[in-house]
């Protein structure tokens, strides 16, 4: 079973008849993803892409046994569909939704922290692509066609800079196990750590594609958890080299407020741990490659 999602999964869309969420169940469903509903309120008894639609992700779980979400719900009830697929049994819920508030999300990691442990659900995001399987299904925004299933994990805190590493991999015939965007805020609901762990234990994964940037010190907690547990290969592009300190670039969470937050230091910090770096974008695809090369 591939990391976190497979052709098994029963996944619904929260936000299922919105414009945004729409589309991209479309595109999920033509990809081959096993989408059995989504919810959207004061629409349930009806069907939407030939799909039933629920008033609430309790229904969807008890009517269609889904263990997987997708939040295309918007900015101020994206927190409380997060809690609520969380309340109804969801194992794994994917927030695409970007521009959640801070506060927001610290009320979901209270209420997932304190009162969810007895059956803890994998949060990826909030403001990611979401997660890929190649050639299986797919939960998400990202374009299919760049991924070639494979045996490459990816992990990254930039959606389209996940995406230029499969296509570029792609490109010299290196396949990808799965991709998973955590996203760019400062709160979030996985960690570097959390999915590198998975990468380590799946049997599909022989190499780890990670994509950092400035801010925050998840990068580093990353480097010390490749030094001390990692057995794989890794390969890693911190994004921001010339981003000067204290300003803001791109993502809410890509600000330097602290020492070991710039671009250079955590570069640095994972080189020590073994990690191989990535010059520069334009270099993802050779990089992983030389580094499967020498692991040959």
């Amino acid at each position: 079973m591939s990391v976190l999602l497979d052709q098994s999964t029963r996944v619904i869309v929260q936000g299922f008849t919105g414009n945004i969420g729409s589309f991209h169940a479309k595109e999920m469903l033509e990809y081959g993803t096993n989408l059995v509903g989504g919810v959207t309120p004061g629409k349930g008894g009806t069907t939407h892409l030939d799909r039933p639609v629920f008033n609430s992700v309790r229904d969807a779980v008890r009517e269609t046994g889904a263990t997987a979400s997708v939040v295309f719900v918007p900015p101020p009830f994206a927190a409380d569909s997060i809690m609520e697929a969380a309340d109804a049994g969801i194992r794994l819920c994917v927030s695409i939704t970007d521009g959640i508030p801070a506060q927001d999300m610290m009320r979901v990691k209270r209420y997932m922290r304190r009162y969810r442990q007895e059956k803890r659900m994998q949060l990826i995001g909030p403001n990611c692509a979401g997660v890929i399987s190649p050639g299986k299904a797919m939960m998400g925004i990202m374009p299919g066609h760049i991924y070639l299933p494979g045996n490459v994990g990816i992990v990254g805190r930039s959606g389209t800079l996940g995406y230029e590493a499969a296509s570029q991999m792609k490109e010299l015939g290196i396949g990808v196990s799965t991709s998973v965007g955590i996203g760019g805020d400062p709160i979030n609901g996985s960690s570097f750590k959390d999915i590198l762990a998975l990468f380590e234990q799946d049997s599909e994964t022989q190499a780890v594609m990670m994509i950092g940037e400035i801010g925050g010190p998840q990068e580093a907690e990353a480097a010390e958890f490749i030094r001390t547990e990692m057995s794989k290969p890794v390969v890693a592009y911190v994004a921001g080299l010339s981003a000067p300190k204290g300003r803001k670039m791109g993502h809410a969470g890509a600000i330097i407020s602290a020492f070991g937050e710039s671009a250079g230091e955590k570069v640095e910090i994972l080189k020590e741990a073994g990690v191989a770096i990535a010059p520069s974008p334009a270099t993802l695809g050779t990089t992983m490659a030389q580094t499967l090369s020498k692991a040959a």
